[in-house]
């Protein structure tokens, strides 16, 4: 008698290895935007969006601007695994991918504090959660 090994379970070895090149593709994409705003806000949003206040109090606004994604993210977490059980997981992973990435372009094309004020880092903090 045989015994049962995962390639006979139903479903196959298939599905799960597109999870995992999907969940590992996701996961890359997401580091590497909380990596780059991580350098961005270090090095570039304290003089774009807090110009008018001390630059070490502007690199603290900065980083907590940076800070917002890490607070938002078990959020989105719970929301979106919710809506993938409800809707699919696959359709739930575009919809996070594709927020994601209008995101960062609506941060990148986001007016400075010269331009808006000081609606300029509520933008960029409402963005960077919406990220």
């Amino acid at each position: 008698m045989r015994s049962s090994t995962a390639a006979d379970a139903p479903g196959g070895r298939r599905p799960a290895i597109e999870a995992v090149v999907a969940s590992t593709v996701g996961t890359t994409i997401e580091w590497y935007d909380f990596f780059l705003y991580g350098v961005m806000a270090a090095l570039v949003f304290p003089r774009l969006f807090f110009p008018t206040v001390d630059p070490f109090l502007g690199q603290i606004l900065s980083f907590l601007t940076f800070t917002s994604g890490f607070v938002a993210r078990p959020v989105g977490g719970v929301l979106f695994g919710r809506l993938g059980d409800r809707i699919g997981r696959k359709s739930t992973l575009v919809a996070t991918l594709l927020l994601m990435g209008l995101g960062t372009v609506a941060i990148g094309v986001l007016p400075t504090h010269d331009s808006i004020g000081s609606a300029a880092p509520i933008l960029l903090t409402s963005l960077r959660c919406l990220q």
